[in-house]
């Protein structure tokens, strides 16, 4: 006997009709002898028609009120599910939020889990019931209803499924699992019969909707299978799976990224704290930043560039500048019209030449990149929202994933490992903290950047093909915000290749007007774990013990699991020990 547990979407559940056909697949579940934990969202548009209710009486409802609010929805689809489920001849009990034991805190509208309690609905999985669980919404501390925010149905489908050790976790939506681009982007894209944990949190964080990047975080940190199958066709959906489980491919997928806003700090002084300074002024406003860029200094002065979600631009551009005046930087730019384009593969840090296909396909199109960073299964490349779509077609078909049929779900994957009862406890605590697996140290590698090259599409393309025609390694590659129609290219490589690096470096640069510096040996510190892009102040956690110890940066790199920094080499043992002592590893 397994335990299982559904989530449905608003759109599975969207008449009475289509709560019907989602109550037969509980049923089916349940007849095949397993214990069914049913998670529903709100019906259809519901909760658009109550957001428009509240804004039709008030400009500025409060948000404890839309909290209390909001969760009427969840409460309307649990009722009628389990009145489907008792109409079919079967025992089903709703239950909301508060009576599963979903406690929170009070971040209203957009509240994060700190502890599920399990034995009420144990109890009644014991007793042969299908239990139906409001998703979304939880209490906190003070008895006050909370909802979880964007995405919190399958937030709560993936908690409750860590915490009950379920077996599996069945996402049901109006698509029939993980493609390899958004199908409304591309028709091309196909479907993945499996995806691991952090390409699909790459993915989502990068604006594949299929899941929210908080589910996500739940199903890697506690080992959650999950399968993303269509409502309303037979099909086997996509198993998100740990690594060592799911396929292994250079490229599984393309994310568009379409609403981002990018700020550069110009002029930075190359100096500790230069990056404290304006990160921790941005986590005290809680704006969560996506890509950050710090060039190589010049002259004493740095460029530090990030992006914001666009809706945060305002506030972000505000404190940017006041931080500029306070650290004396020469000034600050931006732009609200970006978009982020990414390839993602857990199989891209043992595969050559993935970096230059990609640029070379953008370059075809005559689309320019303004940013460029990278991470071991990842590399992001920022460019006019204008061209995002464009973008995503040409690096799509640069990797040939049309033709990436995705092998059965089926296929893929095994039981999970069954926890002891000290385990559980354990995963009540913090659900939703920030949890950092491992701070890591590579002094293997020499680093190489390329000043004054024209700002013109293709420039990436070119180095990176020729360096890959070379059969060159190279790690993490970024890529600052253009300045006066030049650009600036850092890259790594392993020290064993500098030379031969070296000698290609010289002659791309040669024949462009452009010039080359290197650092033999660099000291590269990686930050690994669940949360780091979801929880704001990271960026500013790794930063500061640094600043306070005198240690400059020399490069940054981001990605939804790992925060990369450049030090000089000496500082590596001394970084790494701070930084494991600042995330607790």
């Amino acid at each position: 006997m397994a335990l299982v547990v559904q989530k449905f979407g608003g759109t599975s559940v969207a008449d009475a009709s289509k709560i019907k056909a989602a109550a037969q697949k509980a049923i089916m579940r349940h007849q095949a002898g397993d214990q069914v934990v049913v998670v529903v969202s709100a019906m259809g548009h519901q909760t658009d028609i109550l957001v428009d209710l509240a804004k039709q009486i008030s400009d500025r409802p409060s948000a404890r009120e839309m909290d209390m609010l909001l969760s009427t929805g969840e409460q309307v689809s649990v009722a009628l599910f389990a009145i489907a489920v008792q109409a079919a001849g079967y025992k089903a009990v709703s239950l909301t939020g508060s009576q599963i034991g979903i406690r929170t805190d009070s971040t209203h509208t957009k509240a994060r889990i700190r502890s599920i309690s399990t034995d009420n609905v144990k109890q009644l999985l014991d007793t042969g019931a299908i239990v139906i669980a409001a998703g979304f919404q939880g209490i906190d501390q003070n008895g006050n209803i909370t909802t979880l925010g964007r995405g919190g149905s399958d937030t709560t489908a993936v908690a409750l499924a860590a915490v009950l050790n379920a077996d599996l976790c069945e996402i049901y939506t109006d698509v029939d699992g993980i493609y390899t681009t958004d199908p409304r982007v591309l028709s091309d894209a196909r479907r993945l019969g499996s995806i691991s944990y952090d390409e699909m949190l790459e993915l989502a964080s990068l604006g594949a909707g299929v899941m929210h990047p908080r589910s996500i975080e739940f199903a890697k940190k506690f080992g959650v299978k999950v399968v993303v199958r269509s409502s309303f066709k037979d099909m086997p959906g996509t198993l998100i799976l740990a690594a060592d489980q799911a396929v292994r491919r250079p490229v599984s997928g393309v994310a568009l990224a379409k609403d981002e806003a990018r700020i550069t700090l110009e002029g930075a002084p190359d100096q500790p704290g230069s990056s404290h300074s304006l990160f921790s002024t941005l986590a005290d406003s809680g704006i969560a930043v996506d890509m950050i860029v710090q060039n190589v200094g010049q002259a004493g002065r740095a460029d530090i560039s990030f992006t914001v979600p666009e809706e945060d631009l305002a506030e972000a551009l505000e404190r940017t500048t006041r931080v500029a005046k306070a650290i004396g930087a020469a000034g600050v730019s931006h732009d609200g019209e970006m978009a982020k384009v990414s390839v993602v593969g857990v199989g891209m840090e043992a595969e050559e030449g993935v970096a230059g296909r990609m640029f070379s396909a953008l370059s075809a199109e005559k689309i320019n990149v303004h940013m460029i960073t990278t991470s071991e299964i990842k590399i992001s490349v920022l460019v006019g929202r204008a061209d995002g779509p464009a973008a995503v077609r040409a690096v799509h078909r640069a990797f040939a994933l049309e033709a990436a049929h995705g092998e059965p779900a089926s296929s893929a994957g095994g039981p999970l490992p069954k926890s002891s009862p000290l385990d559980v406890v354990r995963r009540l605590e913090g659900m939703e903290d920030l949890a950092i697996e491992d701070c890591l140290l590579d002094s293997s590698q020499a680093l190489l950047t390329f000043t004054d090259l024209p700002d013109t599409p293709g420039v990436a393309a070119d180095v990176f093909e020729e360096i890959g025609r070379a059969g060159l390694l190279v790690d993490m590659i970024v890529q600052s915000n253009p300045r006066d129609g030049r650009a600036e290219i850092s890259f790594t490589v392993p020290a064993a290749s500098r030379e031969k690096a070296i000698d290609i470096a010289g002659r791309i640069a040669a024949a462009r007007g452009a010039g080359v510096a290197d650092v033999p040996h660099v000291a590269k510190l990686s930050i690994t774990g669940v949360g780091i892009r979801s929880h704001a102040g990271v960026a500013d956690r790794l930063f500061k013990p640094l600043a306070d110890a005198g240690i400059n940066l020399d490069l940054v790199s981001t990605s939804e699991v790992r925060l990369n920094v450049i030090v000089a080499a000496e500082h590596g043992a001394r970084s790494l020990e701070l930084l494991r002592k600042a995330f607790g590893v």
